[in-house]
């Protein structure tokens, strides 16, 4: 017992050793990390304890103790709520139409990054394709705004110069055209970060497996599609489960740079709902509710993909 006890004390004497001396050599990078970690911890779970306002009638002025707690009224009303019903069927058809539009490009553009020689060429067309990424909504929706002016934007000029149409498309103004362009002006965004993430994977492929196809005469698309594509389906199968569970979200942003009264009834998502009845109305109880409504429903179809995509062979998220 006493050699147990003595082995346990040098064993935890050492790791101690360890991170003292980890720490000491590099207290610079755990600085650095410090900063993220602290942002974490106070904007993601400090605020945990103030979601049990969805079981109570929440009112600032009283504070969590005077505040009437209601058990489970408050999903009650907003599964009634009209409002609620209509912001989450656009939210979910939207948000499915995004995966099913753009889920594909990236990896399209990956492929064909790829495929190019030219590294001149290939390092700019990375550049051009992921600076949207950095661009915010409200700039996007300005300089998208000028392109598609139903009369004086370029987009419509140049199609009526050519010919093509007689007069200007509608492409933010009319609701089936602005369904179209919003999730095409999405695609293009995000598209970039995707690419890289994929160019990244395919990086880490044997490259004595092209070879050996070139040698047995596999042209470039079968090599793309023997080779790449299952060299970083672990990839794709990561990235799918992370954008289902985004499947409930929705970009406030993004949404209120394309907001008009002629297309409100498409325009009208969770994100919209939560601002306008949180912070509008005042009813903060209802915003937390649907936003942990959101998170839980997104976690569930995250753990579902998860547990899918691991009896299909695959390593999985978690």
């Amino acid at each position: 017992m006493r050699l147990a006890t003595s082995n346990g004390k040098k064993m935890k004497a050492h790791t101690g050793g360890k991170w003292k001396d980890a720490i000491k050599k590099d207290w610079q990078l755990y600085l650095l990390l410090a900063v993220p970690v602290t942002f974490l911890i106070v904007f993601n779970y400090a605020t945990y304890p103030g979601l049990r306002m969805v079981f109570m009638d929440y009112k600032p002025i009283k504070g969590f103790e005077g505040s009437e707690w209601v058990g489970l009224d408050i999903f009650r009303k907003i599964f009634n709520d009209a409002d609620f019903i209509r912001a989450l069927r656009n939210s979910i058809v939207f948000n499915v139409l995004d995966l099913i539009v753009g889920f594909s490009v990236p990896i399209i553009l990956a492929l064909i990054i790829n495929e190019v020689r030219l590294k001149r060429f290939k390092r700019v067309s990375q550049t051009v394709l992921y600076l949207p990424h950095f661009l915010s909504w409200a700039i996007i929706g300005s300089v998208a705004y000028l392109l598609f002016k139903p009369t004086t934007g370029l987009v419509n000029v140049l199609l009526m110069n050519m010919g093509w149409i007689e007069n200007g498309i509608p492409f933010l103004t009319e609701k089936y055209n602005w369904a179209i362009t919003y999730l095409l002006i999405g695609v293009w965004q995000s598209m970039g970060w995707g690419t890289i993430i994929y160019l990244a994977a395919i990086t880490s492929i044997n490259g004595e497996l092209y070879e050996a196809a070139m040698i047995d005469g596999a042209n470039r698309w079968k090599r793309m599609w023997y080779i790449t594509l299952p060299g970083i389906r672990g990839t794709i199968i990561t990235l799918l489960i992370m954008n289902l569970g985004r499947v409930m979200g929705s970009n406030l942003e993004r949404l209120a740079v394309f907001d008009n009264t002629r297309v409100r009834d498409f325009q009208y998502q969770l994100a919209v709902y939560i601002f306008q009845k949180g912070l509008g109305g005042g009813k903060f109880s209802e915003a937390t509710a649907v936003g942990l409504f959101q998170s839980l429903v997104g976690l569930a179809l995250v753990l579902i993909a998860d547990r899918v995509a691991k009896k299909m062979g695959e390593d999985g998220l978690i």
